[in-house]
């Protein structure tokens, strides 16, 4: 039996109830009209450190919980489709989480990123860029990062916040 027939088996119980039909009916205008993004690491699960519920909030999740181009392409994306298709409905805020003892501080080992590089198709300044160190100045700098992109609608509001592994809490660091 794999790892993931336990999630086919939840699944298959979710699947049962009538959770799913309570969703959105536009998919990119979420119920709270949030925009999270957070890092992959599975100790930062938004379900689980922050309520949210199917349905409520886009969320987009990468190593480190960084700005990187392809998470500015989907906020274009987002903000097209917003802008196109629902130009008289709320926007929404979009928050930046970055963590404590995040793995992405594994990209500061020279060695460790140069063997990884070394595979190909990254450039190590960029990869050494990604590292979080200090999630409270990674978050701000990722929140200017989204605030000065142009192809972010002008009503979308930033936030940064760093989630504390050791205490649970999250801290707002840069407010929307």
């Amino acid at each position: 039996m794999s790892p993931f027939s336990t999630y086919i088996e939840r699944n298959m119980a979710f699947a049962h109830t009538d959770a799913h039909l309570k969703v959105p009916e536009i998919p990119f205008i979420p119920f709270k009209q949030t925009f999270v993004l957070t890092c992959l690491d599975p100790r930062v699960e938004p379900a689980a450190i922050l309520g949210v519920e199917l349905g409520e909030a886009i969320v987009l999740r990468n190593v480190g919980g960084r700005v990187t181009p392809a998470t500015l392409r989907d906020v274009a994306w987002i903000s097209h489709l917003h802008e196109a298709k629902t130009p008289d409905a709320d926007w929404f805020e979009l928050a930046v989480i970055h963590h404590t003892d995040c793995g992405s501080a594994l990209f500061a080992d020279d060695e460790l990123r140069r063997d990884f590089v070394s595979r190909g198709g990254y450039d190590d300044s960029t990869i050494a860029a990604l590292a979080v160190l200090d999630p409270a100045v990674t978050v701000r700098r990722d929140v200017g990062l989204l605030r000065s992109f142009p192809l972010l609608s002008a009503g979308v509001e930033v936030s940064g916040h760093v989630y504390d592994l050791r205490t649970g809490l999250l801290t707002t660091v840069v407010r929307k």
